[in-house]
């Protein structure tokens, strides 16, 4: 299976540090996260679920 990844549309540019992109690795199922600065580091498989939860911790988190 090819997965077509895609970047997070917060990532603002090829000097940007914090760059993820995000791939469907099995339809309707699970969603790969990886560093688009480093793509031979390897992917986080996350269910629907997951990056839903992640996504929530994110949007609620103190700045840093």
């Amino acid at each position: 299976m090819s997965v077509r990844w895609r970047k997070s549309t917060y990532s603002s540019g090829v000097n940007d540090e914090h760059c993820v992109e995000l791939g469907n690795l099995a339809p309707g199922t699970e969603i790969g996260v990886r560093d688009s600065k480093d793509l031979d580091a390897g992917h986080l498989t996350l269910t629907r679920t997951q990056f839903a939860d992640l996504i929530e911790q994110i949007k609620h988190r103190p700045e840093w």
